[in-house]
């Protein structure tokens, strides 16, 4: 595990460092022809949970990258609860995973691209734990243009 020191390095945040690694994520998933959606779980500085997408690999739909990245986390932890930890994720959450961040009690998610289809945020009410601090918007358009051009490349070859 890698710790950073982002007062040594002013001019990257800790936001766009780790969106970064859930873009590495979400660029595996494009490698294995899965949406390219990926996560990380941080704490105290360091990634302990990685995720992207596995849905079309293990015929599963609840294979979200969030999904796999917090039970990656979970086991990392030794336990259920991933307080004072943050899940980054290159989409915003669908339901499914928003409700299973609240199982974890995940104290902080960070976003880049919002997903006004099927995100959480649609449903204007509080699905997620109530002390978990929400922030969406982080390297947004390199987010959203990973998911866009997989799709267009998609309908190319309908």
């Amino acid at each position: 595990m890698r710790y950073i020191n982002f007062e040594s390095e002013p001019e990257i945040s800790p936001d766009d460092f780790f969106m970064s690694e859930a873009l590495k994520e979400a660029r595996y998933a494009l490698e294995e022809d899965e949406i390219p959606i990926g996560a990380i779980v941080t704490h105290g500085g360091k990634i302990i949970g990685r995720g992207h997408n596995l849905t079309e690999r293990l015929n599963d739909v609840s294979a979200h990258a969030e999904m796999q990245a917090l039970t990656a986390a979970a086991n990392s932890m030794g336990g259920k609860y991933l307080q004072g930890c943050t899940l980054y994720v290159t989409m915003e959450p669908c339901v499914m995973c928003a409700g299973a961040s609240y199982w974890f009690q995940v104290s902080r998610i960070v976003f880049g691209a919002y997903d006004v289809k099927l995100g959480f945020g649609r449903l204007n009410q509080k699905i997620t734990h109530p002390k978990t601090v929400i922030t969406g918007g982080i390297r947004e358009n390199e987010c959203s243009e990973l998911v866009k051009n997989f799709f267009k490349s998609k309908r190319g070859k309908l």
